[in-house]
């Protein structure tokens, strides 16, 4: 199957696009946007992907669906476009960030400029119907998405790897923590975030100092 994604991620993920569940994956994601309102937009299905080429990965933020309201999801987790309202996990990123490095928090909540640094804005579910999150979970993108953690898990290192959340850190299986560095919290939401276990953990300093220690340039958050 022919699949329009960035051509180093094509190489490594060849494979998956052969396999019968991602031949029945896709056509449940056409009935779904032929039969109503999805997110993200068609042509940024795979914009994780295509903003940040395998090679150039240096980052992976694992989130589980997109945003399910207009205007908001754009193939990146946790980002919203240009001039949307942040939404509260995103709030509470951007203020872990202001305080635990110093970065004002920014006038757009488009995280576009952290892929093109190689951050991997990977949700597990690439697809959502509108104003239902979780709806498109049982389609098989859970397969796919698995299938690229583990090519990164296989043939890069010094990956840093931020799960947030329970459903992210189910994933910490994957990946060696003798070659990467795994930084696990609570999920950024109010509602796990308030409780604790989120502010305070110094995640995005520590990120950069293991990319600085293994020769890596920072990211700028």
């Amino acid at each position: 199957m022919s699949v329009k994604i960035e051509s180093t991620w094509k190489e490594h993920l060849q494979a998956e696009f052969e396999k019968a569940y991602f031949a029945q994956l896709t056509d449940a994601v056409r009935r779904e946007y032929g039969s109503g309102t999805c997110y993200p937009p068609g042509k940024l299905i795979f914009n994780a992907f295509n903003l940040c080429p395998f090679e150039q990965v240096k980052v992976v933020i694992i989130g589980q669906d997109p945003y399910h309201e207009p205007g908001q999801a754009h193939g990146l987790s946790f980002s919203v476009q240009d001039g949307v309202q942040f939404p509260p996990s995103l709030q509470n990123i951007f203020k872990e960030i202001r305080d635990d490095i110093g970065t004002p928090i920014p006038q757009s909540g488009n995280l576009t400029r952290w892929a093109e640094q190689g951050v991997l804005l990977l949700n597990a579910t690439l697809t959502v119907r509108a104003h239902q999150a979780n709806s498109h979970s049982s389609l098989g993108w859970q397969t796919f998405t698995d299938a690229a953690i583990k090519a990164l898990a296989t043939h890069r290192e010094h990956l840093v790897y931020m799960l947030w959340g329970g459903y992210a850190r189910g994933k910490a299986y994957m990946i060696d923590k003798t070659r990467n560095l795994v930084l696990e919290s609570v999920h950024p939401s109010p509602l796990s975030a308030n409780r604790g276990g989120w502010f305070g953990q110094h995640q995005f300093s520590r990120c950069n100092e293991y990319l600085t220690q293994n020769g890596i340039k920072p990211i700028v958050w």
